[in-house]
């Protein structure tokens, strides 16, 4: 059995451990009444981890606090990759961490298409939470980086469950989708209202595009114990510029652990139609994979049995009965 091999920080065991074993979640789970209390961190795949490393520390002022390998047959296991060998970077701001790995071997997997839309299947995005929007969208200017909104929008009053945030949608150097966003007094968690100096203030949640929001909720409520924190039907011009969208209508839901943030969302498009399915034979190492690792009462259940999680998670996401 090969061992994890430290980078350019050394790991303590505890938090490699951690990381390992809250990579996927585990349907055991829910079999030992073991619920989630947290998400972890939220994780995608990259193809260059210092290229993604750099971006989001110096345009989005994140800090790095881990940098890491994992390699053995446990974890070519635990990804469904054969032969893995995997770098993963640790970046944190506010109180919240992402997480990005990229496979040193096999070589990194397909590509994000290029043609991509909100409502394709394979969309999931991380929120940025900002203290000042135009400050903030002034960085992303400066810095020359591609948006998928053309501007900054803000959501009008019509809309009373949102009114008054403010959001920009985004990409990365790989094309992962990014948002940023303001929460006016009296939105979003109150954490977010509290007095900082800081322009970038943590990450408040992963969204994600599902064909059935009911499908969705019943898994992570039912199974993992997150509840509903809310829902909007978002449309109108602001909805267009912010998903890039003609004729939107996105139906959202939260899904809330019991200590937030972040959380989960779900973007339902009701129109336009024509969203694609995930990609077949989606494996860990296509950069549009995306991964909340979970906290739970028992995190040791979920190493080695997450497979059928995330084969479950994938069946949902592509609008299939599990």
């Amino acid at each position: 059995m090969r061992k994890p091999t430290p980078a350019r920080v050394a790991v303590p065991r505890a938090l490699l451990a951690g990381a390992v074993a809250l990579l996927l979640v585990s349907l055991h789970v829910a079999q030992a009444q073991d619920r989630v209390e947290r998400v972890k961190t939220i994780g995608f795949t990259v193809a260059d981890v210092e290229r993604e490393t750099n971006f989001f520390a110096n345009v989005l002022q994140f800090e790095k606090i881990a940098d890491f390998r994992v390699v053995g047959t446990e974890y070519d296991a635990l990804t469904g990759v054969f032969n893995s060998n995997m770098r993963i970077v640790q970046l944190k701001l506010g109180e919240q961490i992402i997480e990005l790995t990229q496979y040193v071997s096999p070589p990194t997997g397909r590509f994000i298409p290029v043609w991509s839309n909100s409502n394709d299947a394979w969309f999931e995005h991380l929120a940025i939470v900002v203290g000042d929007m135009d400050a903030a969208y002034k960085i992303l200017q400066d810095n020359n980086v591609r948006q998928i909104s053309s501007h900054p929008i803000t959501i009008p009053p019509s809309n009373t469950g949102a009114a008054g945030i403010k959001a920009i949608k985004f990409h990365d150097p790989e094309r992962h989708p990014l948002e940023l966003i303001y929460f006016p007094p009296g939105k979003g968690d109150p954490s977010w209202q509290a007095p900082s100096n800081k322009l970038f203030r943590g990450v408040d949640h992963t969204a994600m595009t599902v064909p059935s929001t009911d499908k969705g909720v019943t898994f992570y409520r039912d199974v993992l114990g997150f509840t509903v924190g809310g829902t909007t039907l978002n449309s109108g011009t602001t909805q267009e510029v912010l998903d890039g969208l003609i004729n939107d209508t996105c139906l959202v839901t939260a899904m809330m652990p019991p200590a937030a943030p972040p959380h989960v969302e779900f973007l339902e498009y009701k129109t336009p139609p024509g969203g694609r399915l995930m990609p077949a034979e989606t494996k860990a190492n296509d950069l549009w994979h995306w991964q909340p690792p979970l906290v739970s009462q028992r995190s040791r259940v979920a190493a080695g049995r997450g497979i059928a999680g995330q084969n479950l998670l994938e069946n949902l996401r592509q609008g299939n009965k599990p």
